[in-house]
């Protein structure tokens, strides 16, 4: 409370103090308090390069309608806004108010993929060289409703049937398939929706999540594998109390609703991380009046890993089988081998 009316702010926590990580109280003492002329939509964690060196800085947008961004200042322990175009000039002029941003840095390339969605129903995605600070590429359109979540991931490549979200196949050998980049817009009006292969196609591959706008509006979502398949899927949360799975189909090319669940509240958030330390993720879904954990049942994810065990144990005595030597002084290839 700054006075007349109550102000929104930016509070910063951190854990300067050496030895400091594990102690609420030095880390509540250090918080940087940034008073907020703005009402404040989501705040974005992205990493950047700077002097070639990796760093986090903060996102925030607003109704202003604009992103600030705040990076630290080492010299004076404190984080300070500075103007965002310098960092993320895709994100220097915004027709409308942004409700979701997501930055994806493209491995092994040094560019990225920037998407955001506005209340007017605004989206943008943006093609980057951070080294050179250059938009390559820059697509939007207009749809009817606010956008409520935007998130960039991988997908299959098209007609690739071998393992196609990953590098390797079951055996250890290299895949020839190679992800290609999507886009998941849910709206809070609209059906959700994948625009795929944006580097290629841009919005135009449009692939339709079907039954999407059949449970209110689509709160929130995540695309993370929970079914040990080295695929995505894409969980959407609803106001209207729903969590639905989607799995993408090849050779077909289309997305199918996988299954769905129903929860006394409104979903608000998720997020498929390793609550208590035992190498398998939980599903964390907040609903608007409690917190809900989902586990894997342990006896399909027993019977996954000792079949993926039997298929490694396999796989190395092959290749221990084609690399054993011959009994007769020759190698399986029929070249003699040297003597000792």
């Amino acid at each position: 409370d700054s006075g007349d009316k109550a102000s929104p702010f930016l509070n910063i926590y951190c854990d300067y103090e050496p030895g400091s990580e594990y102690n609420l109280d030095s880390i509540a003492q250090s918080c940087l308090n940034l008073e907020l002329q703005f009402t404040p939509f989501q705040l974005y964690h992205a990493e950047v390069q700077v002097a070639g060196q990796p760093e986090t800085v903060f996102l925030l947008s607003g109704n202003d309608p604009a992103i600030h961004l705040y990076k630290e200042n080492e010299e004076l322990h404190q984080f300070e806004e500075q103007p965002v175009e310098d960092l993320f000039p895709e994100l220097k002029e915004l027709p409308s108010n942004v409700l979701w941003l997501d930055v994806f840095n493209i491995p092994d390339s040094g560019q990225r993929l920037t998407a955001f969605g506005c209340q007017s129903g605004y989206i943008q995605v943006a093609h980057v060289d951070p080294a050179s600070r250059e938009v390559l590429q820059s697509w939007s359109l207009l749809q009817d409703g606010p956008i409520s979540r935007v998130l960039v991931f991988a997908l299959p490549a098209p007609g690739c049937t071998d393992n196609p979200a990953g590098t390797t196949t079951t055996n250890g050998s290299a895949s020839n398939c190679h992800p290609s980049y999507s886009i998941l817009v849910t709206s809070t009006i609209e059906l959700s929706v994948v625009y795929r292969n944006i580097l290629q196609n841009g919005l135009e591959e449009q692939l339709v999540l079907p039954a999407s706008d059949q449970h209110d509006s689509v709160i929130c979502a995540l695309v993370t594998d929970v079914d040990f398949d080295r695929e995505p899927e894409i969980l959407l949360g609803t106001y209207g109390q729903e969590l639905l799975c989607y799995k993408y189909v090849l050779p077909d090319g289309e997305f199918r609703l996988l299954w769905q669940r129903a929860f006394p509240s409104p979903l608000l958030s998720m997020e498929y991380v390793d609550l208590t330390c035992d190498g398998l993720c939980e599903l964390a879904v907040v609903c608007l009046k409690g917190l809900h954990i989902l586990q894997h049942s342990l006896t399909q994810t027993a019977q996954c890993l000792l079949e993926r065990l039997r298929v490694k144990a396999a796989s190395l005595a092959a290749q221990r089988d084609l690399q054993a030597p011959d009994p007769k002084g020759q190698d399986v290839d029929g070249k003699e081998r040297p003597k000792e």
